[in-house]
């Protein structure tokens, strides 16, 4: 196995630009002796299924993560290969969810906290319905609350977004959910936002895929700029960041890189999609609302 790390983006990085090289070292030197109050280890686009070994591929990496002595999880959807497609079924789909819950029996001890992917819902069941159809059954599978819901560690507040809705937004009512959310989050304190979708993304820019919404998003963080910190995503399987009025946005890429597969022609190398590595990224949450963000590429 090699493994290749990439610092994507920190806050401490943000802060020494322009620095001079002494106050830069010494803002290092700060980082270095700080411990963070939460360490999380990021998932997302696994895309499970049973072909490629991928139930055992995926459990090796976990067993990975855990090496990072990581407080929680975090996986931002695209568990199962993909349920979506018109051709899928019920069977097919319940194989999926059968391998995700075999496999993540690995991590029994940490909290997962996920969200839901577009290829998780099952569209396609006889009727609206039926128990399975969509967004909420998918919700049900991944063993979340709701399907968008919020929770707090530390001094840090964590938002769980749903955007499989028209366009790829927030739907109204979840939209004043979050806004009161984030009115409700003390002074001191810092909200992290998951959603599978970028709400800004670097690839976005060729090959969309982004929250429509955005800028209601973009405004509503900025009303809120002392406590927003963070956004986290996945969906595109290409790796980016990118900082913008004070918010970090970071697009990790997939675990499954192509879906497990060894690649097509615009693949960078075997497993790539396009010139991303498939991996996971370790956070690494701060009491003074800084963080970090590392890729971490795995191979198998």
């Amino acid at each position: 196995m090699k493994r290749r790390d990439f610092l994507v983006s920190s806050s401490l990085a943000a802060t020494t630009i322009g620095a001079t090289t002494k106050e830069a070292q010494a803002n290092q030197s700060l980082r270095s002796k700080a411990k963070p109050v939460l360490t999380i280890g990021h998932i997302t686009d696994v895309h499970l299924r049973r072909r490629d070994n991928a139930p055992e591929r995926f459990q090796k990496c976990l067993k990975e993560v855990m090496t990072h002595k990581v407080d929680f999880f975090l996986n931002s959807g695209d568990s199962i290969f993909a349920a979506d497609y018109s051709d899928v079924t019920r069977e097919n789909m319940l194989d999926q969810w059968s391998a995700w819950d075999e496999s993540i029996k690995v991590i029994d001890q940490y909290e997962l906290h996920s969200c839901v992917g577009n290829h998780d819902p099952w569209w396609h069941a006889p009727s609206k319905e039926d128990e399975m159809y969509g967004v909420n059954y998918a919700a049900k599978r991944l063993g979340m609350p709701h399907r968008y819901y919020s929770f707090s560690k530390k001094n840090w507040h964590f938002f769980i977004l749903d955007g499989n809705n028209k366009g790829v937004s927030l739907d109204p009512e979840q939209m004043t959910w979050l806004e009161k959310g984030l009115e409700a989050v003390p002074t001191g304190h810092f909200a992290l936002l998951m959603s599978h979708f970028p709400i800004l993304s670097v690839t976005g820019a060729w090959a969309g895929g982004t929250h429509s919404d955005n800028v209601a998003l973009r405004k509503l963080f900025y009303k809120h700029k002392e406590k927003v910190k963070v956004c986290l995503s996945g969906h595109q399987h290409l790796l980016d960041s990118n900082v913008f009025n004070g918010v970090q946005y970071f697009c990790n890429g997939a675990m499954s890189g192509y879906w497990w597969e060894k690649g097509d022609a615009t693949s960078a190398k075997p497993y790539y999609y396009q010139e991303t590595a498939p991996g996971y990224a370790i956070l690494k949450l701060y009491e003074d609302g800084t963080l970090e963000n590392r890729y971490i590429e795995h191979f198998y």
